[in-house]
């Protein structure tokens, strides 16, 4: 007899459910986030089990791994696919548990890819830095106004980040609250600066410089760390049977519902994946500013359209690219892309 297992986790306990393969209720029981106890009450299952799915919520790798290196066959279910009947007046974690068993057990459990676990690691120390980048861009951004409405000058970005000269105290440094504002502030901006080079360079001395990466960075606009983000962030691109399912994973394909050529709506702007979303994003940026027939691209969609519909086509045409780049193992083609 199969038997399916739904857990619904949370940060401190999970609910573990199990069916039947004609859906009856065998087993459920609330645990706390302990390996031991888990596998306690999954042992008498075990000769059984034909699928555990466990809801990718953000603390997923612990449970897992854990299970795939205990020889449980698990599948990581995408909480943003599954949509529950609105009209429940009802439910809780163990319906929720349930639930997931029932859709593994009937075989339309929306799931997600379970990244490598080696890699892991490199690809969060490199979201550390993304992380780092917005944290020094906000201080910067207030270091600024204060300049500015202070002394009515203004400040670029990269002389507040120069690490070898303050240009910041002299210019504050006739009140002594916002000398102490803004020292507090160059000193953060210098102290992130530090840590966001470290991680730079501790990524590109593990990263294995093969042909993908040093493709990538032939996409107009797509620099060193754009090009880690990408490579990391995909992972393995034979997971994409198609370069739409990889260009919506980027969130780079808008979302509309139509019915009797009537917009009936939108899905959720939150599907895919964030980082390759910011990535494609800075790419178009930088390519509109500095590389010709992206520019001429974008001007053109511009004069059609709106700024941000002009901007989200040239990063869907870059996303595009990276694709087929990274699946043939070949240089970037302007001819190709612009065609």
């Amino acid at each position: 007899m199969k038997l399916y297992i739904g857990i619904d986790l949370h940060s401190n306990n999970n609910y573990v459910a199990i069916l039947d393969e004609g859906g009856k209720k065998v087993f459920k029981k609330k645990l706390a986030n302990d390996l031991r106890l888990i596998k306690e009450a999954l042992k008498p299952y075990r000769d059984n089990v034909a699928g555990i799915a466990v809801e990718s919520t953000y603390n997923w790798y612990w449970l897992v791994d854990a299970l795939t290196e205990e020889g449980y066959p698990v599948h990581l279910a995408n909480p943003a696919a599954m949509k529950k009947y609105a009209g429940l007046k009802y439910t809780d974690d163990k319906h929720d548990a349930f639930w997931l068993a029932d859709l593994l057990r009937l075989d339309i459990l929306p799931q997600g890819y379970i990244y490598p676990r080696d890699m892991r690691p490199l690809r969060d120390l490199l979201r550390k830095r993304h992380h780092l980048v917005r944290l020094r861009t906000s201080l910067i951004l207030s270091l600024k106004n204060i300049v500015t409405r202070n002394t009515g000058s203004t400040m670029t970005s990269d002389t507040i980040k120069r690490l070898t000269e303050d240009r910041v105290h002299p210019v504050l440094a006739h009140n002594e609250d916002l000398s102490l504002a803004g020292a507090v502030s160059k000193n953060s901006i210098d102290f992130l600066t530090k840590q966001i080079t470290r991680i730079e360079s501790s990524i590109e001395k593990k990263i294995q410089i093969q042909d993908p990466y040093k493709n990538l960075l032939s996409i107009p606009g797509v620099g060193k760390i754009l090009a880690l983000t990408i490579i990391l962030e995909t992972g393995p691109i034979s997971r994409f049977a198609k370069v739409g399912n990889y260009v919506s994973y980027c969130r780079k394909v808008a979302s509309t519902w139509i019915s009797n050529e009537k917009t009936k709506g939108k899905g959720t702007a939150k599907n895919g994946n964030k980082y390759l979303a910011w990535g494609f994003s800075e790419a178009a940026e930088h390519a509109r500013r500095f590389h010709e027939a992206s520019r001429t691209f974008y001007n053109r969609k511009r004069s059609k359209k709106n700024l941000m519909i002009a901007h989200n086509a040239l990063a869907h045409k870059l996303a595009r690219a990276a694709y087929y780049i990274m699946r043939d193992n070949v240089a970037f083609e302007e001819a190709k892309l612009y065609a």
